[in-house]
């Protein structure tokens, strides 16, 4: 049997559909299990263990019936939207796949052959759970058999390629990884907004003085001189911190991640990154009822992700205040080392 599962749209979001990838490559193994992605997710999706290949999506809709054509030459026999638009719902169906599954949302539900109610608009449940939902009922149209998975761990690298990559990190960066690496991204894409940068210095400096630590300040595309900034409002408040904003791409950004002890940052794809890989994490949300904690919690285990929201009197992140957190912040890092 042969299996098309699309989540083409952003990094964070296809992370959190790795635990529906794994339910349903464990509920049928012999089956090829094909990611529909972006190309900037293909690294992702090439690191994980049940996902067995990668088919690159143009995201073109004027060539969206070339591109159809190409799919039906692969011979799907059924397709599963864990993201749901007009685009994907016409790719599919013109791609003549038998059995094509996605949430019931707006009228591209009737492009579809089987069609679940998830009403993920009111962001009640974690998006990976919503994800997992769909896929089990996938896994049911199919006749397989639906088991627990556990959506932790999703993502790991072995101890030889995480010690390669701090070597790297270490002469790269001119780090030592004798004490707390802590990586901290303080930059978010899209229509989030994150902390002041008086509020990061805040955060980073109380974590300093609890523990003697490495950190990391992150960059991606585009991002270097915020990053930069931040790195250089840091200069005599801590003893070390460094900006890494070169990297070899995705991939090497990941084992990058997996080699940190702490990863802190907005709701972004590197923090569920991080969460993927179990690496402890600190997120700091919005104020948007579809960008909850509760609906963007990150994939780490119990007790491993400590999330912070605006309260009532404040708009956004940059009126969020660290200093009444520090509490919370010091219990939760002490837990960290039992």
């Amino acid at each position: 049997m042969k299996i098309l599962v699309v989540r083409n749209d952003k990094i964070g979001d296809f992370v959190l559909a790795l635990p529906a990838f794994k339910a349903i490559k464990q509920a049928f193994p012999s089956a090829n299990v094909v990611a529909l992605v972006p190309a900037y997710t293909v690294d992702i999706a090439r690191a994980c263990e049940w996902i067995d290949d990668v088919i690159i999506d143009p995201g073109k809709p004027d060539s969206l019936k070339e591109f159809a054509q190409a799919l039906e030459a692969e011979k799907f026999d059924a397709s599963i939207c864990l993201f749901s638009n007009t685009y994907n719902a016409k790719l599919v169906r013109k791609a003549r796949i038998p059995i094509r599954i996605a949430p019931a949302t707006k009228w591209v539900q009737f492009l579809y052959t089987h069609t679940l109610k998830q009403k993920r608009s009111r962001s009640e449940k974690p998006e990976f759970q919503y994800n997992l939902e769909l896929a089990n009922y996938f896994i049911t149209v199919l006749k397989g058999a639906v088991e627990p998975v556990s959506p932790h761990q999703v993502l790991h690298y072995s101890d030889e390629l995480k010690q390669m990559q701090r070597a790297k990190l270490a002469h790269q960066l001119n780090i030592s990884f004798d004490r707390r690496v802590c990586f901290v991204h303080p930059v978010t894409g899209g229509s989030s907004n994150t902390l002041t940068q008086s509020q990061w210095c805040k955060l980073i400096t109380f974590l300093d003085q609890l523990t003697p630590t490495q950190f990391v300040i992150t960059a991606g595309p585009g991002e270097s001189e915020v990053s930069g900034a931040l790195v250089d409002a840091l200069a005599g408040q801590i003893d070390s911190v460094v900006l890494y904003d070169k990297n070899d791409g995705v991939e090497d950004f990941m084992r990058s991640i997996a080699v940190a002890d702490v990863f802190i940052a907005g709701s972004t794809g590197p923090l569920h990154i991080a969460g993927a890989l179990d690496v402890p994490t600190i997120g700091f949300y919005p104020k948007k009822r579809s960008s909850t904690p509760l609906r963007w919690q990150t994939l780490n285990s119990p007790g491993k992700w400590l999330p912070f929201h605006p309260n009532e009197q404040q708009e956004d992140l940059t009126q969020f205040e660290v200093e009444p957190h520090l509490s919370e912040i010091k219990n939760w890092c002490l837990s960290l080392e039992k």
